[in-house]
């Protein structure tokens, strides 16, 4: 890069994504991409297409557009998995329990709430997610190697088809191989 770029400048590298200056030393620029976290990189070997520039500082005060930062980290959150959607149960299941009944009769039956359950359902959908997300954006791995993982992820999706009828709402639902979502 033959210019100086500024705080809040929104930039997208080839390896790693769109990504955003969070902060300019003498040497370095620290960039918080979406694929990849917050990265230093040496100012004269920084390649980088900039997307926006941005606004340059005013007497030492860091100037950064709050909407982009917050795009960011909710992105950085989204990658691992620390954001959840709230997603409903269907009413019919509310208050609900889940009798699991052995075959053998001297054995006491496993009574769970729905709800309980249903959260763990969710809490494995989100995680099927991040790592749908981790392989598809893998530095490593080849392409071939990405879609072979990404088929075992869509059969997983598959397997799970038989709990949508714990969902309130159709977009929230397991879809897999061969279907399409409504």
């Amino acid at each position: 890069m033959e210019r100086e770029l500024t705080k809040g400048t929104r930039v997208d590298h080839e390896k790693y994504g769109h990504g955003i200056i969070t902060d300019v030393t003498l040497t370095q620029y620290e960039v918080l991409f979406e694929r990849g976290g917050k990265l230093m990189f040496n100012k004269q070997r920084f390649q980088a297409t900039v997307l926006e520039e941005g606004e340059p500082e005013e007497s030492g005060a860091t100037v950064l557009d709050t909407d982009l930062l917050i795009e960011a980290i909710e992105a950085v959150l989204d990658r691992h998995g620390a954001l959840q959607e709230t997603v409903p149960l269907g009413d019919k299941w509310v208050g609900g329990t889940l009798l699991l009944q052995p075959a053998n009769p001297e054995l006491k039956p496993k009574e769970i709430p729905i709800e309980t359950f249903f959260h763990k359902i969710v809490m494995l959908r989100d995680r099927l997610r991040v790592m749908e997300q981790q392989i598809n954006s893998h530095s490593v791995l080849t392409d071939e190697e990405k879609v072979n993982l990404q088929q075992y992820v869509t059969r997983i999706y598959g397997s799970l088809t038989s709990f949508n009828i714990l969902f309130s709402e159709r977009k929230h639902y397991f879809v897999g191989a061969g279907k399409k979502q409504d």
